[in-house]
């Protein structure tokens, strides 16, 4: 995780002093892109323990396509408890524990004009197994006309497949980066997507090429991100996948394995909301 550790490290040297939304404040620099190449170990960060886990458990959650953070917590994991009781959010959800049209929902059943629901995944899906030229093969969480219904406004929005020979490779733009407690999660939760979509669809996974705009560390992470820098990466580990799977709505924590993750200690840090 070469690639992460240097970005980190430029943000954290290079980077502007900003106030945000949650008042905790940031060091940012604006717009980056690193690429990772799946064909050399899964990305996950090894300089501090990650939850592989709840990368799971939220990445299932998403294409399942639910707003409801009960049936996360069920998968093990309690990442969304925070905006679920938001009190910016609570009066606004229909049930405990609902999170409005977040990710899951935009991804799996976005609200046309005329009434449909669009399968924005299963269409991607169907483009790259009928038309893998396709320049459209793109998957978005950002929609205008919803934030307000959402506990949460989609850092990740929008992600494009692209199919060259064997080999699929995936493309996402985060409008918003927590270097240092969201990007390695989102890091290696688009790279699951990426080889498990590719297996679906008969294809090898290529590269995840993480496009970054607000690129930022909060000032109260200063000290475990001085802490990871001093650190050295171990190897990466192997993803293996339940071959027998080939619907992208079967899979279940089972069917994922992380196979000799080697990883330094976890850095904790508190979470802005």
């Amino acid at each position: 995780m070469k690639q992460y550790l240097e970005a980190l490290k430029y943000v954290y040297e290079n980077g502007k002093d900003r106030k945000d939304r949650t008042g905790v404040g940031t060091r940012s620099v604006f717009g980056m892109q690193i690429r990772y190449d799946l064909s050399q170990g899964f990305p996950i960060v090894t300089t501090k323990k990650v939850n592989f886990n709840s990368i799971v458990a939220e990445l299932l959650w998403f294409i399942s396509g639910s707003s409801d953070n009960n049936e996360l917590n069920k998968l093990g994991t309690h990442i969304w408890d925070a905006n679920a009781e938001a009190d910016y959010w609570k009066p606004k959800a229909k049930f405990p524990g609902d999170l409005g049209r977040v990710y899951g929902v935009q991804w799996r059943s976005w609200n046309a004009p005329d009434g449909r629901t669009i399968d924005q995944l299963a269409e991607a899906i169907r483009k790259i197994k009928e038309d893998p030229f396709d320049r459209r093969i793109i998957v978005s969480a950002w929609n205008p006309g919803e934030l307000d219904q959402m506990a949460l406004p989609p850092c990740h929005i929008m992600f494009q497949f692209y199919v060259d020979n064997d080999r699929l490779s995936l493309q996402m733009y985060q409008r918003s980066c927590d270097m240092f407690l969201g990007v390695p999660f989102n890091i290696s939760s688009y790279a699951l997507l990426t080889h498990m979509v590719a297996q679906v669809t008969n294809l090898k996974a290529g590269e995840f090429i993480h496009v970054m705009g607000d690129t930022h560390i909060y000032q109260n992470h200063f000290s475990q991100v001085e802490e990871q820098l001093k650190r050295k990466p171990h190897p990466l580990p192997v993803l293996k996948l339940n071959p027998k799977i080939n619907d992208i709505n079967k899979f279940t924590k089972d069917d994922i394995e992380l196979i000799d993750y080697k990883h330094d200690s976890a850095l904790k840090a508190p979470m802005a909301v």
